[in-house]
């Protein structure tokens, strides 16, 4: 897999609402609108596709303590060049978005060093927001 070339990762995930969630998408995190109809929308999500559909069914995220903290089992979002990850941190304060997880620095120092947060979207799907001191230890152990 080392030789495929990055291409945009596309992810589809349930809200309660459509308009609530489009609202939220564009105006909190920036998102541009893709293809929309009543039950689903696209999202142009820094690049990448994702896909919120109209779901009734109740979200039950389970969590994981990691680092002290209760991190949600099912997230997603994005690793962010610190001066971009920084940027977006700033937004979200000035907007007085609750973090779910408050920004810290974990493994400060050592290999894998990197910045994170987690806020969570209207319908209660979890974002995680990262960025690395050195993107070359993404993957590192």
């Amino acid at each position: 897999m080392k030789d495929i070339q990055l291409r945009p990762f596309h992810l589809a995930f349930p809200v309660r609402d459509i308009a609530e969630s489009k609202q939220w998408y564009v105006n909190i995190l920036g998102c541009k609108i893709g293809r929309e109809s009543e039950k689903w929308i696209d999202l142009d999500f820094f690049g990448h596709q994702i896909s919120a559909h109209l779901s009734t069914e109740k979200n039950n995220v389970a969590s994981n303590e990691v680092d002290m903290k209760e991190i949600p089992v099912r997230h997603f979002g994005m690793i962010l060049k610190p001066k971009d990850w920084n940027n977006l941190k700033n937004n979200l304060v000035n907007l007085n978005i609750t973090f779910t997880v408050n920004p810290h620095t974990r493994f400060k120092g050592e290999k894998g060093e990197q910045s994170t947060f987690f806020i969570k979207d209207p319908s209660g799907n979890y974002l995680e927001f990262k960025s690395f001191k050195n993107d070359n230890m993404i993957f590192k152990n």
